[in-house]
């Protein structure tokens, strides 16, 4: 399904991050970015891995690799959070499900409100009940 624009803010907001591997450590690591301690394997070709948490810190933290001339790679992944999947469903819509939901709970309120208003009129209930006795006196 489509995304809408809010859902597309959500994602970048609140569930996206940068990964950003360097052959060198950082010379300074600007606010909103961590330091993660990778792991050391052979042919691995980057050796620390550094997390920005948006995309301005993550930004920051290109612009001054291209200045020193560091070699660099790139990845956008999603958080490990407890609230990823209610947020950024994979291939759903977040704003389409919760539209469908209010107007499906539009729709039962006013079908129960009015089976309400049948089963409280009396001409109805005892036509209701003569028809009911006629199917089941056969």
């Amino acid at each position: 399904m489509q995304l809408t624009r809010f859902d597309r803010w959500l994602r970048e907001k609140f569930v996206y991050e940068t990964h950003i591997s360097t052959l060198s450590p950082a010379q300074s690591l600007p606010r909103g970015i961590s330091a993660v301690s990778n792991s050391e394997s052979a042919g691995k070709r980057y050796k620390h891995l550094y997390v920005a948490k948006s995309t301005k810190a993550a930004d920051l933290m290109l612009l001054q690799l291209r200045e020193n001339n560091q070699m660099y790679s790139t990845q956008v992944v999603d958080k490990r959070a407890w609230y990823v999947p209610f947020i950024a469903p994979k291939s759903k819509s977040v704003t389409w499900w919760v539209i469908s939901t209010v107007i499906m709970a539009i729709f039962a309120i006013f079908a129960l409100s009015a089976l309400k208003m049948l089963t409280e009129n009396p001409a109805f209930r005892a036509s209701f009940m003569d028809a009911f006795k006629m199917f089941t006196s056969k």
